[in-house]
């Protein structure tokens, strides 16, 4: 039976076509899934794509937190349910406490946009199983508001634990604390992170490589098993 991975769409998203063919390319069925839809239609996995929910109004990611699917996104994923956030979606989960800490404003001030290389820092977690750790990889990233802030007592926590996923090499485009680019829960079934892997997932569209494939086989292995 083909796994069902659906992708969330707010008022403001603009990469969940792009996440749809991510997970199709991946051998899995993408399913479309409205913010005002409690249902989450009986999918596998969740993805919150990248975008600027409601126009990051008050916060990135701040009004979204209460869209009425998101209701069951925090109850299900809290009971195991797999839920990647991808730039706004980072942001999302960051505001619905499902990931601690929060985002603020490129310590520059400027929309960034460029392909950035990472550190695989996690590769244990639903959504990286398909990496290995201390992998370096390039990822398109996008944003304005990228800035991933927290209190100390949380960044020691998250880095003893190992539940920084993603770390940004060379350059730290945005300012964010111990250069984080993405990380994980306790359970490691929901990941957040900043730059956009549904932009490399094949040769000829976005950056022309596929680093970012294995987010979306990660997840497909990972449900297979189960």
């Amino acid at each position: 039976m083909t796994a069902r991975i659906g992708v969330v769409t707010f008022p403001g998203s603009l990469d969940d076509r792009d996440t749809q063919r991510a997970i199709r390319l991946a051998g899995a069925e993408p399913v479309a899934l409205w913010h005002k839809d409690k249902n989450l239609h009986q999918v596998d996995a969740v993805v919150l794509p990248g975008g600027f929910s409601y126009g990051d109004y008050l916060r990135a990611g701040a009004i979204s937190r209460f869209s009425p699917v998101m209701e069951t996104v925090i109850e299900q994923a809290k009971a195991g349910l797999p839920v990647l956030g991808i730039c706004n979606g980072f942001q999302i989960l960051t505001e619905a406490h499902l990931l601690p800490g929060g985002m603020l404003g490129n310590d520059h001030l400027h929309f960034i946009c460029r392909d950035q290389k990472l550190r695989v820092e996690n590769a244990e977690t639903a959504w990286t199983a398909d990496y290995e750790s201390g992998q370096e990889i390039h990822i398109p990233l996008k944003n304005m508001d990228g800035r991933y802030v927290a209190d100390q007592y949380t960044l020691d926590e998250l880095e003893a634990e190992g539940r920084v996923a993603f770390r940004y090499v060379d350059f730290n485009p945005n300012g964010s604390l111990n250069d984080i680019a993405g990380i994980t829960n306790e359970a490691g079934n929901v990941v957040g992170l900043m730059p956009h892997p549904e932009h490399a997932v094949e040769p000829l569209i976005g950056s022309g490589r596929t680093d970012g494939l294995p987010f979306f086989t990660s997840i497909l292995k990972k449900l297979v098993k189960a």
